[in-house]
């Protein structure tokens, strides 16, 4: 394991994490980024920020072109460190309110509009470039669309059974089979549109968590980055 003094001089790496919800993505990310000194970003939070914005702006969700014509306007500003990650919308903190059942049940919606779509990529971009020790970014085409360059790309995956218990722990008892039939219908939606796609990319490597402990999923993805990097 690498030691503080080694992730300082180790060459920077970006890595891409992708995955359907619940396979634990953010909790992998942010301990790994956490252990190798690198930043962090949540691509999914900025879709909800955007989609937040929307909703209380009274954009019509389920017009595309109202959508389209809105999506450069609110500023959207993302904090990279893993131990504190941050999300503003217009200067204002929304890590709570993109959290609501509001905000999820309209963010496919809003997040499979093409221009959204073009203007999130565009920003996720330039975070990443911008990071110089490193990065760690998780969401749902981060190794196919956004970041197809990344030194190295993730593919985590789960049983809908594990997935949907540990959600519905996330949100404090929530029906294991409405969760479970949430998160199949938001798969089919982020898999289906016609704009960068959930899907694993073709050099990624695919990490099965349906088993596995979120420790040991955290090993594994660092034991990952570090041959990563020691063959940079």
């Amino acid at each position: 394991m690498e030691t503080a003094a080694a992730a300082r001089t180790a060459p920077a790496v970006i890595v891409a994490i992708d995955g359907p919800s619940g396979t634990g993505k953010s909790s992998t990310s942010k301990a790994v980024a956490a252990q190798l000194g690198l930043s962090y970003l949540d691509t999914g939070a900025q879709y909800r920020a955007i989609t937040w914005w929307m909703v209380n702006n009274g954009i019509d969700i389920t017009d595309p072109s109202a959508i389209a014509g809105a999506a450069d306007k609110p500023e959207i500003v993302s904090g990279t460190d893993p131990s504190g990650p941050t999300i503003a919308v217009d200067g204002t903190d929304v890590a709570g309110p993109i959290r609501t059942e509001e905000v999820t049940s309209k963010v496919s919606a809003v997040s499979a509009v093409p221009e959204v779509r073009t203007r999130i990529t565009e920003l996720q971009r330039s975070i990443a470039a911008g990071a110089g020790a490193g990065i760690v970014v998780e969401g749902r085409d981060i190794g196919t669309t956004v970041l197809p360059d990344a030194d190295l790309k993730i593919f985590l995956t789960a049983s809908p059974e594990a997935r949907a218990a540990r959600r519905s722990g996330e949100l404090k008892g929530a029906d294991v089979a409405a969760t479970r039939d949430s998160l199949i219908k938001r798969d089919a939606a982020d898999s289906g549109r016609k704009t960068s796609p959930l899907a694993k990319a073709g050099d990624a490597v695919e990490v099965d968590t349906t088993d596995l402990t979120l420790q040991q999923v955290i090993e594994c993805v660092v034991t990952l980055v570090e041959e990563k990097r020691a063959a940079k």
